[in-house]
């Protein structure tokens, strides 16, 4: 164990303790954390009044009230264990009724967030030497940006931060600096590869995909249409990543792939049933994370509206920490249509991998009673139908939903122009 100089422990090798030794850990840091809640967040002091931490154990996290986006979003403030002059940062993360909310960071979560990066990536196979091209913004109180930025620079290796930026503007940094890993949203990456492909312009000095913000698998662990997709237009490894503004935590793929790593002494990962009651190692329900050793915004068992499940099984690559699977889908996106229960991720499955298709979104509407979903497409080539691409919907949702076509701009417009990441579903439902 290793303390920082802002007072954060590091432990760099803990995800091969062996279970009972990332357990004993756990168990020390949570009841530092909860102790830490009960002291300066005046959220928690009320709700952890009567709780006796001396010989807390992680199974007993179930007696706490788990907390939510809803309730971040409302009680922000609250939210907040330090004194205003020692907030270094202050990132937004969108809350559920759309209002920003506010996330902050002290000098020691910072620190914490440039370990968290750099273990994740150092997972994946970064080290000293490589030059790793930034594709997401680190300005516009993007924290994830950052973390990846000061993650690269812990580690040893080069940052090279060019941001959002053109399929031009990439290609020319490639062919130029020649990078060795790219940090981006899956499916600008695959634009990207085709583009180089297509302009011949090599990029074979790219041996790994750091992907963010879309699933590169599918809930059996295989590589899903869209990480085809990027291994076809890549000679490189992809992996993918789980993270969130308010959990402050990243769970990144090894050279297994069969799972993101959680990092032991950074979180503690629970999967809840509607009711909030955990669910086995397996069993699919909201991603809820208990985000340790966070000072300026301390949470307890925080609901992330993700859909996932957890695997406890020791990796091939010798860790022992817990691994997050696929992220299945968004609990607010839920869909029931005629009695069936789907969320988007099953149309976009199909998307992803139909040739004919160039771009694509989801709009949903209804009444509470029953949802409908239309399904915009922009094609590749003119003169192409589209009822195979309804057949092969009907075949794996077992719906008929109506397609429309629209040009390529007008989907792209509305897919990249929303959001920092790409948005394929558009909830127009009322309450």
């Amino acid at each position: 164990m290793n303390r920082n100089v802002s007072g954060f422990e590091t432990n760099q090798d803990c995800a091969f303790l062996g279970a009972k030794g990332i357990h004993q850990l756990q168990t020390r840091l949570l009841r530092k954390h909860l102790k830490l809640c009960r002291k300066h967040s005046p959220y928690y002091r009320n709700l952890l009044e009567d709780f006796d931490f001396s010989d807390f154990q992680i199974g007993n996290l179930i007696k706490i009230p788990t907390t939510d986006k809803s309730i971040l979003s409302e009680k922000n403030d609250l939210f907040v264990a330090v004194p205003e002059d020692e907030i270094r940062d202050i990132s937004f993360s969108s809350g559920t009724t759309g209002a920003a909310c506010r996330i902050t960071y002290t000098e020691s979560d910072l620190d914490r967030l440039a370990y968290n990066d750099a273990i994740g990536f150092a997972s994946a196979g970064i080290g000293r030497g490589d030059r790793v091209l930034l594709t997401c913004t680190i300005d516009r109180c993007f924290i994830a940006g950052l973390a990846y930025f000061m993650g690269v620079r812990r580690l040893g290796a080069t940052a090279i931060r060019n941001g959002i930026n053109s399929l031009e503007s990439h290609a020319d940094i490639i062919a130029r600096l020649k990078p060795t890993s790219i940090v981006g949203v899956p499916s600008f990456m695959r634009h990207l590869g085709i583009f180089l492909k297509e302009n011949k312009i090599d990029s074979r000095c790219v041996k790994r995909l750091i992907c963010i913000g879309e699933p590169l698998r599918d809930e059996n662990l295989e590589t899903s249409a869209l990480g085809k997709q990027l291994l076809q237009a890549w000679s490189a490894q992809i992996f993918s990543t789980y993270a969130s503004s308010e959990i402050v935590t990243s769970f990144t793929e090894c050279s297994s792939q069969c799972g993101g790593h959680l990092p032991p002494d950074l979180a503690i990962l629970e999967i809840l049933d509607e009711s909030g009651n955990p669910l086995p190692a397996g069993a699919i329900g909201e991603v809820t994370v208990t985000p340790l050793q966070v000072t300026g915004m301390p949470l307890i068992r925080f609901r992330t509206g993700d859909i996932g499940f957890m695997i406890d099984k020791p990796c091939r690559c010798g860790r022992f920490s817990p691994r997050i699977g696929p992220i299945i889908g968004r609990k607010a996106q839920m869909l029931k249509i005629k009695g069936t229960t789907i969320f988007p991720t099953a149309f976009f499955t199909v998307l992803d991998s139909s040739p004919e298709i160039a771009e694509y979104y989801l709009e949903a509407s209804g009444d509470g009673l029953s949802d409908k979903v239309e399904i915009f497409v922009a094609l590749k080539d003119r003169g192409i139908r589209l009822d195979q691409v309804a057949k092969r919907i009907q075949a794996k949702s077992r719906l008929s939903v109506p397609i429309r076509e629209l040009p390529v701009d007008a989907v792209r417009k509305n897919v990249f122009s929303t959001s920092r990441k790409p948005v394929r579903f558009f909830d127009l439902r009322k309450a």
